[in-house]
C-alpha cells in the first residue's frame, strides 16, 4: 500500500475540484479538438493533432496523479480537534523573530498545498520540521541560509 499523503480539508477539495474541471471540461473539449483536427486530413503533417494529442496526455496523466494523491490521502482536519498549542499538521503557527519582534504566520500544510507567498509551509519543508511537536511559547532555532534564527512561538491556531 502506498504511503498515506497528508492534506488539509481544503487541500482535499481544492484537488477535487481541479480533477473535476479536467474530467468535465478540459478533457471534452481536448477530445473535441482531436476529433475536429483529425477532419483536416493528414495527421503526420497536421499541428493542431499533436498539439491536442500533447494536453490530452498532460491530462490524462493530471488526472491519474489527482486520483493518486485523493486515493492515498489522509485528511487532517484540525478544526475537529481540540487546541492544544501544540504545532501539529494543518495548524496555524503565529511567530515572532527574537532578534527583530517581526511577526510571521504559517499555516502547515501537505506538499501539494505549499504556497509560502500565502503562508503556507510544506510539511516536509525545515521550518515546518522544526517547529512541529513545539508548543506556544517555545522558542525554536531554525536555519536558514544565512544562519540561525530564533523564534518564539507566540499562538498556535487551529483553524
Amino acid at each position: 500500500m502506498a504511503d498515506r499523503v497528508p492534506m488539509t480539508k481544503a487541500g482535499e477539495e481544492s484537488l477535487r475540484e481541479e480533477l473535476k474541471k479536467l474530467k468535465g471540461e478540459d478533457r471534452p473539449r481536448v477530445i473535441a479538438a482531436i476529433a475536429d483536427a483529425r477532419e483536416h486530413g493528414d495527421l503526420k503533417e497536421n499541428a493542431e493533432y499533436h498539439a491536442a494529442r500533447e494536453q490530452q496526455s498532460f491530462i490524462e496523466g493530471r488526472i491519474q496523479e489527482i486520483e493518486g494523491k485523493l486515493g492515498a490521502a489522509q485528511v487532517i482536519d484540525v478544526t475537529t480537534m481540540e487546541n492544544t498549542g501544540k504545532v501539529i499538521f494543518g495548524t496555524t503557527v503565529h511567530l515572532v523573530n527574537m532578534d527583530t519582534d517581526e511577526e510571521v504566520s504559517y499555516q502547515i500544510v501537505g506538499e501539494d498545498e505549499a504556497d509560502i507567498k500565502a503562508g503556507k509551509l510544506s510539511i516536509s519543508s525545515p521550518i515546518a520540521r522544526a517547529l512541529v511537536g513545539k508548543n506556544e511559547g517555545d522558542v525554536v532555532a531554525i536555519r536558514i541560509p544565512s544562519g540561525t534564527v530564533e523564534y518564539e512561538i507566540a499562538e498556535v491556531e487551529y483553524i
